[in-house]
């Protein structure tokens, strides 16, 4: 009996038996679907016979609401396939599309659910509204880390994949443009982004694999470009194919992206997918025009979206919105000098505001962000940021609240047990380095590497 998986486009797993395709993970179609308001497409074509497959699969699988994974074009695709979903807290993607008439069901959390005789699957959810799906498929272990990291589960995760002779992971990498690196200085010059290094991605894939006990690495859902005249200033920090196995250890087997892999013999063929060649469009395409100020009623809008939240009314001072050259702001604490400033078209922002996805504003990249008197999106007690708390907590778990993040907490510490907690001092530690080590990249890079090591 024969059994494949293949990888293909940003997070795309299909897994066929007798080449017939019953799980498909994260199938963005990024040649046709853009993302992030039209900031990111794929950096390669998906073959059509693919696509097929994709659209055959009787289940889909999709890890968390970000347009390169649940993209809402792509997803109106499969509205004849069964949609699994992890089980995330407060349950809006599951809400959202249940109310669309796609048949869909949740997952519980941790535990085995058999599709066939040879395939069954089991979720993993992070605080941060991430999903991992953990897939036994013909006696090998499939670790589909995606977007989610290593770090939030990795001890369950080893427990395990200890008890398989063969344990591939899928996991995100890359340079580290998958994030808001669009920041500038009080005096409107660009901030070099982290990803300038562009560190050794083999490495950061091998320290993955290890810290979850896989010995097979696949890189995944690091397969974007950007496409926005606002945007594609960011081309140069994504990741080339060739960089992914850049240091891997020698102990693991690398297999390369975009391939189809045999679960009998363990041979690979390569899909050689056509890349895509970007070519740079004016924000207009996407309805966005920076001439464009805010209506009568838009900054009560944004005003009620930010204030709602506590730990962003509390910790900052004040939210500027610089839309159409005209400066808006949004007084928080009186006692906080700590501030930012968001430099954005119109439309964009306010279908971020009603519809409730404000981190696609920071993912897309074109959106100018300057930091007043704090050094990142992600200061911040632990478990308490920026981030966390507008995009995972509020708009994605509808806690918002301090009450509300009290028990959403309670919930993800409930389910990851001591893990939440070393996630958390781990990403404070962190916070603190990057702190002391800014001004020093070689410094900074050689730190990592060490704690890398060490953990």
């Amino acid at each position: 009996m024969s059994s494949t998986v293949t990888s293909i486009g940003n997070a795309t797993l299909i897994f066929k038996e007798n080449n017939n395709p019953i799980l498909s993970t994260d199938p963005w179609l990024g040649d046709e679907d853009p993302a992030y308001f039209g900031s990111w497409i794929a950096s390669h074509e998906i073959p059509k016979s693919v696509k097929s497959e994709i659209s055959r699969s009787k289940y889909i699988w999709y890890s968390h609401g970000h347009p390169d994974h649940m993209n809402p074009e792509s997803l109106q695709r499969f509205k004849s396939n069964k949609i699994l979903l992890p089980d995330h807290y407060g349950s809006r993607i599951f809400k959202d599309i249940k109310s669309y008439g796609f048949d869909v069901d949740i997952l519980p959390d941790r535990k085995w659910v058999e599709l066939t005789k040879f395939l069954k699957i089991q979720s993993i959810t992070t605080h941060r509204q991430d999903g991992i799906l953990l897939i036994e498929f013909y006696g090998k272990l499939f670790i589909n880390l995606n977007d989610a990291g290593a770090s939030t589960c990795s001890r369950y995760i080893k427990k395990i994949s200890k008890n398989y002779s063969h344990s591939f992971m899928f996991s995100l990498s890359g340079y580290g443009d998958a994030d808001m690196i669009n920041f500038f200085d009080e005096s409107n010059n660009r901030i070099e982004p982290y990803a300038k290094n562009k560190r050794k991605v083999g490495e950061q894939l091998s320290n993955f694999a290890k810290l979850i006990g896989a010995n097979k690495i696949i890189p995944s859902s690091s397969f974007h470009q950007y496409q926005r005249e606002d945007s594609i200033w960011a081309q140069e920090y994504t990741t080339p194919l060739d960089n992914y196995n850049n240091g891997i250890d020698t102990n693991l087997k690398y297999y390369p992206p975009f391939c189809e892999i045999d679960c009998n013999t363990l041979e690979f063929r390569e899909l050689n997918p056509k890349k895509i060649i970007a070519v740079a469009k004016k924000p207009e395409e996407f309805g966005d025009s920076y001439s464009d100020e805010l209506e009568k009623n838009d900054l009560d809008l944004i005003k009620k979206y930010f204030l709602r939240k506590d730990f962003i009314n509390n910790y900052f001072g004040f939210m500027n919105f610089k839309v159409g050259g005209k400066d808006n702001f949004i007084r928080m604490n009186s006692n906080s000098k700590k501030g930012i400033t968001f430099q954005v078209p119109r439309h964009s922002l306010m279908t971020a505001i009603n519809y409730r996805i404000f981190d696609d504003l920071l993912i897309g990249n074109f959106m100018k962000t300057t930091l007043h008197n704090c050094s990142s999106l992600y200061e911040g007690p632990m478990f308490q940021n920026f981030t966390y708390n507008m995009a995972k907590y509020g708009d994605n778990g509808n806690a918002e609240n301090n009450e509300e993040v009290k028990k959403y907490l309670k919930e993800y510490k409930k389910r990851m047990g001591f893990e939440l907690i070393i996630n958390g001092l781990e990403g404070q530690s962190k916070l603190f380095l990057n702190r002391i080590l800014i001004n020093n990249p070689k410094l900074l890079e050689f730190t990592k590497k060490i704690y890398s090591r060490i953990k």
